[in-house]
């Protein structure tokens, strides 16, 4: 009892500091991974959970530095499968809190398989996957959500390929937790890190990271002062899609178009809206699709906040379950038996 009650102690006791390493943070001056890094050390006292629970698992890239900079256990894994380590772990100690790291490259190229599996099995973890549009470590070639003619050193004419939608994927592989925030919005990004975490099943939430060095500017429709009101959704459950730099848009479900309507003119009020529910699969598939450029003046707005989550089993309790099941009606399994198999025979 004396040992539980100095544990809680020792958690309550916790900082955000406490989660800060001496390792040297090699990130280039501005990047946009510093924001990250701040909130999630902010947010981890928060969660009541010892140090010695929390796992960072990252992949390659420069996201993948991250755990390094964690005062937790973790593992700097290889490029595209920091997912299925993360699902092995967590197999074999459900109890723990396991964060995977990973971004656009990473997760959606040499990752994209392992990504898509976790999610439709749905461990307990949670997915931090930062978009940047771009392979800053590599420096600067396109990845797999690069815009259409993007240029880079790989695509000196400009990209041919379709780019990934992210969230989109995400909801086609069955996710039961999506969401999207920005480096440059840490309140925004500290209420999504609490809510994935505090979900009981794989969380994913996309980050638009800056790479400042090779792509610079890329979600500046959503960032500038200027710019962002008009063409930023903030998501909350149970309230109307409004937007606007004096809320005087707002978004109305047409069939299963989403148009934008002025709210101004006396045609529309905030009570016609479409009212956001997280538990609603169908509309989270059209939020999704929320991904027009921002340049664009017909453009829908970009959503960001928490598109949808739904309870389903965790693979980790169902696979406990199984296991539990066959001890109790086959006994204690024999190690050495099992390896042994049937084939066996002795030298005389």
């Amino acid at each position: 009892m004396a040992e539980a009650k100095d544990i809680k102690k020792q958690i309550q006791n916790l900082t955000p500091k406490d989660f800060v390493t001496n390792q040297d943070i090699r990130w280039c001056p501005g990047c946009g991974d510093y924001s990250i890094l701040k909130q999630v050390q902010g947010v981890m006292p928060e969660l009541g959970i010892p140090r010695e629970n929390i796992v960072f698992i990252s992949g390659i890239g420069c996201s993948s530095r991250f755990p390094y900079y964690m005062n937790t256990f973790g593992m700097h894994s290889i490029h595209g499968r920091a997912t299925a380590i993360a699902s092995g772990l967590k197999a074999a100690r459900p109890d723990l809190s396991v964060w995977i790291i990973t971004g656009d490259g990473d997760s959606l190229s040499i990752g994209g398989n392992h990504l898509i599996h976790l999610l439709r099995r749905n461990f307990d973890v949670n997915i931090l996957l930062f978009n940047n549009q771009i392979y800053g470590l590599t420096k600067g070639q396109y990845s797999p959500t690069s815009e259409l003619g993007k240029k880079t050193k790989s695509t000196p004419m400009g990209s041919i390929d379709h780019p990934f939608n992210p969230l989109a994927l995400c909801m086609g592989a069955e996710s039961t937790f999506v969401a999207r925030s920005l480096d440059r919005e840490p309140r925004h990004m500290r209420e999504i890190l609490m809510r994935a975490e505090q979900h009981k099943g794989t969380s994913l939430v996309e980050i638009y990271q800056n790479c400042n060095i090779f792509n610079d500017g890329a979600f500046s429709g959503f960032t500038d002062k200027q710019l962002k009101k008009e063409h930023s959704l903030y998501l909350e459950h149970g309230k109307p899609l409004v937007f606007g730099a004096k809320e005087d848009k707002g978004i109305i479900l047409d069939g299963f178009q989403a148009r934008v309507v002025d709210l101004t003119d006396g045609k529309y009020s905030k009570e016609d809206l479409w009212i956001h529910d997280e538990k609603d699969r169908n509309k989270a598939n059209i939020l999704t699709r929320f991904f027009d450029d921002p340049s664009n003046e017909d453009a829908l707005p970009r959503p960001f906040g928490i598109f949808y989550q739904e309870n389903r089993f965790c693979y980790e309790n169902a696979l406990m379950e199984q296991l539990d099941y066959m001890k109790q009606k086959k006994g204690a399994p024999d190690l050495d038996k099992l390896l042994a198999g049937s084939n066996t025979w002795e030298a005389k």
